[in-house]
């Protein structure tokens, strides 16, 4: 086990589980756990996460729920998706922040605020869930500065507590 600090672990009620599953589903367009899943929320150091069984797979953020780079590995959604060129995966798998220039594509329904996932323009293999900090349509156009702040990445406390 890594050293991410959970506390105050508790089961969801269906009705719960069902808004937030509805939630999601309407975020990333992908049907994610039922409300037959044994689904708990949690504290942690940094944000609430959602357990799906022992596997750490949502988190929520000011009040906003999204996936996990987990979540997204299993779920597999399209939306809320932001490619990157191969020259920015060494950084963003560190925790590094998405820079403008390094941006190959996005999706432009992605508001300023929204919470996105980050994925390698090779592979499309997901690398880290962030806060864009400009909408889809200005994400695409590559300009400079930092553009999304990244929050979850691959090899984070996170992401070893599920190993």
């Amino acid at each position: 086990m890594a050293d991410i600090m959970i506390r105050k672990r508790k089961r969801m009620r269906s009705k719960e589980i069902k808004a937030m599953s509805q939630e999601l589903e309407q975020i990333l367009g992908v049907p994610v756990f039922s409300e037959d899943d044994p689904v708990d929320m949690a504290e942690s150091s940094d944000f609430n996460v959602v357990f799906v069984g022992s596997d750490i797979l949502g988190l929520v953020v000011d009040g906003k729920p999204f996936l996990t780079v987990r979540g997204i590995l299993k779920y597999r959604p399209s939306a809320r998706a932001v490619t990157v060129d191969m020259g920015a995966v060494p950084f963003v798998t560190n925790g590094a922040d998405v820079m403008g220039p390094g941006i190959t594509d996005a999706d432009e329904g992605i508001q300023e605020g929204d919470l996105v996932w980050i994925r390698d323009i090779k592979n499309g293999v997901p690398l880290a869930i962030g806060v864009a900090l400009r909408s889809g349509e200005e994400l695409k156009l590559k300009n400079g500065g930092k553009a999304i702040k990244t929050i979850h990445y691959v090899g984070d406390k996170l992401w070893k507590s599920g190993e």
